[in-house]
């Protein structure tokens, strides 16, 4: 009899155990007030999942994205570079060559989540940053991820030409899940999340824990994710995105953005957080780089301000 006992209480101790090991401690206080509902684990194969709940099957990602919205963008000429047939287009080159920078950095450190901003607005960070997401989709099979993580003056989706809502604010907010505010337009491989309705709270929204909880889940289904950040110096917002990503690309407007707001602004960030600055504005027959990065083309031939 004692051996049946032992088995039998074998048995109930692996239930628990099995029990324990499905058990996730949720924070209440990062929930939405009404939680949205997730796509069915059991949807979704056990090998196509790592411990952290990411997708990292070729077939899952496949499945996934499958659920994105399929837009009809009408990208602004002259601003978005890539979505022509002219490789030969004025800043084209130095968007490869930032291209090749930051692959170089990621041999050296992880660098999947960038943060793109600014010391000022119109300095070229919605500029930089959605061009930087083109010229990475233009490798093969790369995908990328472009986010407008700006909830207070959005731009990203007048540049691309396509709908601002629903959007990064109603995902924060608990009213949609990741794949129904992400988009696919005509670029393939290409994804973009826009920054949603306006908000009253956005620096509180950012900060609740969902913005953590999205990109920790999207990483494994993109190649890059590119977040377009607000301005640094004149509110916290930057800051706070910085600390969910894995480096910070800061623009400087040439002749515009005076030395001591730009020296502000890098302050704003740790030493190992800033992965380089990118000069915006310069003339176009000047040679120059930063930190790691060339120029990028003037204002009048690229149309780029934002």
């Amino acid at each position: 009899m004692s051996r049946i006992h032992e088995a039998l209480k074998k048995a109930e101790d692996e239930r628990a155990a099995s029990r324990q090991a499905n058990y996730i401690d949720v924070n209440p206080d990062v929930l939405p007030r009404n939680p949205i509902p997730q796509m069915p684990v059991e949807s979704i194969s056990p090998a196509a999942q790592n411990a952290s709940g990411q997708f990292h099957a070729p077939a899952a990602q496949d499945v996934l994205l499958s659920r994105t919205i399929e837009s009809k963008w009408a990208p602004e000429a002259g601003t978005m570079l890539f979505f022509d047939e002219d490789e030969q287009a004025f800043g084209t080159e130095e968007f490869r060559t930032l291209r090749s920078r930051l692959y170089q950095i990621r041999e050296r450190q992880p660098l999947r989540k960038l943060l793109v901003t600014s010391a000022l607005p119109q300095e070229g960070k919605s500029f930089v940053s959605s061009n930087l997401a083109q010229v990475m989709v233009r490798q093969h099979g790369r995908k990328a991820l472009l986010i407008d993580a700006d909830l207070r003056a959005s731009q990203l989706h007048r540049t691309l030409g396509t709908n601002a809502t629903p959007g990064l604010a109603e995902y924060l907010l608990g009213e949609n899940d990741e794949f129904s505010v992400m988009q696919r337009g005509p670029m393939e491989n290409l994804f973009f999340i826009p920054a949603g309705r306006m908000v009253s709270n956005p620096a509180e929204l950012l900060g609740n824990g969902r913005l953590k909880s999205l990109l920790s889940r999207l990483e494994s289904l993109f190649d890059w994710i590119i977040v377009d950040a607000p301005p640094a110096v004149p509110i916290s917002d930057a800051a706070l995105l910085a600390k969910y990503c894995d480096g910070v690309l800061m623009v400087v407007r040439s002749n515009e953005t005076p030395f001591d707001v730009a020296r502000k602004a890098r302050m704003e960030f740790k030493d190992s957080a800033l992965v380089g600055i990118v000069l915006n504005g310069v003339d176009g027959g000047t040679s120059y780089s930063k930190y790691y990065y060339a120029a990028y083309g003037n204002e009048a031939r690229t149309g780029a301000k934002k």
